[in-house]
């Protein structure tokens, strides 16, 4: 288990999943992220999992659950199909290993109840100074979940800003994201619940506001659209007072673009595209888009994983200083040092609880969107986990 690694060996981290996701982060923890290495690779396609294993160097597993009991794996990744996130995510739970899940936490909000509930469990048995799951809320534990805009530099940049109010409260949040096309087998809902959903836990994760309350709308539909409707247009209503306006826009044709904008009371800033030139010619200037979402997240997937790969290095060097291996002093060491859910925590990765707040807010959109575009509440996470997920 992690606690018994020493914080000069690498994290050895298993990834469910060899896909395109599942493909991107274990090339960037063999390649570009510090203190890991890719022990294990599990996938439905076993011929997938050889090739994504043999490139990076590591064991094949035969499935999910035996890649996340072997003892050579001491932490998880999940960017398997979306059914399959609870079911994984419950098994590393019950190994007691860290994991990183890719969106959504589970597609169901029983599913991520029972995730975090379980979550909050394992993490009141191993600190026991407190029982009581109201008070404990939202205190993470084991799970992440990988919303990556968290981490992009342009993002994180903009929270600052809202946090410290350099030009005024935050009063509204524009958001636009636009992709060239639409995915095989994509709905109105679907489009919510997989691509809207990085707006959904950017905006509350921006304000430091939960989202109380949506409205869906859409116009005439594009011309490539599909069957879809789309563009969307949602609109977030925030605890604090502020409102986000959300354009979601899949099959825009010309490249993926996402931007987001705060208006404050004395100002306007707005996230940068990242380019890598300026080409001014015949009395023009132009940059150029990605054909999808990678080329302009690539710096803020790295830095995620690094940040949790961090957190568990930093969780083991806790575990040598009270183990007494070679290191900083114990004293030193416990002091700055929490278990693995702190570390977790204060590196900014989203929690399980993070992810089953944009699950209710996917509800809540869905609802509004059946309704014709009634407005419609967002149900917390604290009234789920107290009472019925339905």
């Amino acid at each position: 288990m992690l606690e018994q690694r020493r914080t000069q060996e690498p994290i050895r981290i298993g990834i469910i999943g060899a896909g395109i996701m599942g493909t991107d982060h274990a090339q960037l923890l063999a390649s570009q992220v510090r203190g890991a290495v890719v022990a294990g690779i599990a996938d439905a396609d076993p011929i997938r999992s050889e090739q994504l294993a043999t490139s990076v160097g590591a064991k094949v597993f035969k499935d999910g659950e035996s890649l996340i009991a072997a003892p050579e794996v001491d932490a998880v990744i999940i960017a398997s199909a979306d059914h399959t996130h609870h079911r994984y995510t419950m098994a590393a739970l019950a190994a007691r290993k860290p994991v990183l899940t890719e969106k959504p936490l589970a597609p169901s909000i029983e599913e991520c109840r029972e995730i975090v509930l379980a979550d909050m469990e394992r993490e009141s048995s191993a600190a026991p100074q407190s029982t009581n799951r109201e008070r404990k809320y939202p205190r993470p534990g084991l799970v992440s979940v990988g919303f990556m805009r968290r981490f992009d530099p342009s993002c994180a940049h903009l929270r600052n800003l809202v946090d410290e109010e350099t030009y005024g409260r935050a009063l509204l949040v524009h958001c636009v994201s636009r992709g060239v096309s639409s995915a095989a087998g994509s709905s109105t809902e679907s489009a919510i619940s997989n691509s809207a959903i990085h707006e959904i836990d950017f905006v509350p994760w921006l304000l430091d506001s939960p989202v109380t309350a949506v409205t869906w709308q859409a116009p005439a539909a594009s011309k490539h659209a599909d069957g879809l409707a789309d563009p969307q247009l949602f609109t977030l209503e925030t605890a604090s007072g502020a409102i986000a306006s959300c354009e979601l826009f899949l099959n825009a044709r010309y490249g993926h673009d996402v931007r987001s904008e705060v208006v404050f009371e004395e100002g306007v800033a707005s996230t940068v595209e990242p380019t890598l030139t300026t080409v001014n010619h015949a009395g023009a200037s132009a940059t150029t888009f990605g054909p999808d979402w990678r080329r302009r997240w690539a710096e803020a997937y790295r830095l995620e994983l690094q940040a949790w790969v961090d957190a568990l290095k930093s969780a083991a060097l806790n575990a040598d200083a009270v183990n007494g291996v070679a290191g900083p002093s114990a004293s030193e060491t416990q002091s700055n040092a929490p278990d693995v859910t702190t570390r977790l925590h204060a590196s900014g990765l989203a929690s399980a609880a993070d992810g089953m707040a944009a699950i209710l807010v996917v509800e809540a959109l869905i609802a509004s969107h059946r309704s014709g575009g009634m407005r419609t509440p967002v149900r917390s996470v604290a009234d789920v986990l107290r009472g019925s997920p339905s």
